[in-house]
């Protein structure tokens, strides 16, 4: 294994030379720091963790906390892109990553103290109850966190325009000529009453009335309880015409619901759902969704995690990112 010392040999410098040209000190020129990182780099060299933590206090590791109501954990189509991106970037950045959980070796620890444990330098929180107590106690700590899909003033986050993301499929179907548009929406949580809220202003603004068997809480990721509830709504005397779902694997039980009682999509009703993940655009029909832009989500947030790690001034406007996505038209709507 190649040593800072084998560097100062190959550079002619000293030992203390290369450390802080490693370390990327004021007190060495320009030209000696270019000779010692290209020689670092040719030779493999790579510092020791235990060192370097040692040495600035700081272990390079952030912790990712992901744990969803629906317990799919990495299998989740949309968090598993959102910490594709975080890791590309954090990884990018000089950062190892360790998942945090509340055993080791069948030893209970609480969220923080498993932190604590791994000595991370902050955490991102996914798809966790950001109003449990475990949480709570790790987002008030002074580990530096980064949220998922949840707003504070206290604290930093990166989401997904979720206003955005229902306004443009509300509007879509509209222009489509649907004016009987429903809408099943997902476990009760922030990012659901934000989507709530904005289906019912962008009806309100297009001047479509909300009918109340139009309007059904489902369940994330959930196709049994959406077959259950896209049933009800096609068994109405005056059924909608279009239905919009949680999300795209909720989508395949409305798309089960339409087969059961022998209805065609998009002729008969039409179905939208959100996320925009892969699969649902490989099936026949594809699926009318929002896309939601996953890898800049987890980018972002490794970005702005770090940033708060190294200490870095962060403007009042960036402490809550939004991030747009895109409409996907697929083949689910009916243009009537």
């Amino acid at each position: 294994m190649v040593s800072i010392k084998t560097i100062a040999e190959e550079c002619g410098v000293s030992i203390a030379t290369v450390s802080k040209a490693l370390n990327n000190h004021s007190d060495v020129g320009a030209a000696t720091k270019k000779l010692v990182c290209d020689t670092a780099k040719r030779l493999g060299y790579f510092p020791n963790a235990q060192a370097r933590a040692l040495k600035t206090n700081k272990t390079y590791n952030i912790g990712v906390l992901l744990d969803d109501k629906a317990k799919s954990g990495l299998t989740h189509c949309f968090f598993s892109a959102v910490l594709d991106g975080f890791r590309v970037e954090a990884e990018k950045q000089g950062y190892d990553i360790t998942f945090i959980g509340g055993q080791i070796g069948g030893s209970e620890m609480s969220c923080y103290e498993h932190c604590i444990y791994r000595r991370v330098d902050g955490v991102l929180a996914a798809c966790v109850d950001f109003y449990g107590n475990e949480v709570r106690e790790l987002m008030d700590s002074e580990i530096p966190l980064v949220s998922i899909d949840f707003k504070s003033e206290d604290h930093y986050s990166v989401s997904s325009d979720n206003s955005e993301g229902i306004r443009t499929l509300v509007n879509y179907a509209y222009e489509c000529g649907h004016t009987k548009i429903a809408y099943i929406y997902g476990d009760s949580s922030q990012v659901t009453t934000i989507r709530l809220n904005s289906y019912l202003d962008t009806m309100k603004e297009l001047g479509l009335q909300v009918q109340p068997d139009y309007l059904k809480q489902g369940k994330h990721l959930d196709t049994v309880i959406t077959q259950k509830l896209t049933l009800e709504m096609l068994g109405l005397y005056d059924p909608p015409t279009c239905i919009l779902v949680p999300d795209d694997l909720a989508a395949i039980g409305s798309l089960n619901a339409a087969k059961e009682v022998g209805k065609t999509v998009p002729d008969d009703i039409s179905i939208a759902g959100y996320d925009g993940i892969q699969m649902t655009q490989l099936i026949t029909p594809s699926l009318t969704t929002f896309s939601q832009n996953t890898y800049e989500i987890g980018r972002a947030a490794a970005d702005l995690l770090i940033k708060i790690i190294k200490k870095e001034e962060i403007p009042e406007n960036q402490r809550n990112i939004e991030i747009s996505g895109h409409l996907i038209k697929g083949n689910t709507v009916k243009h009537i």
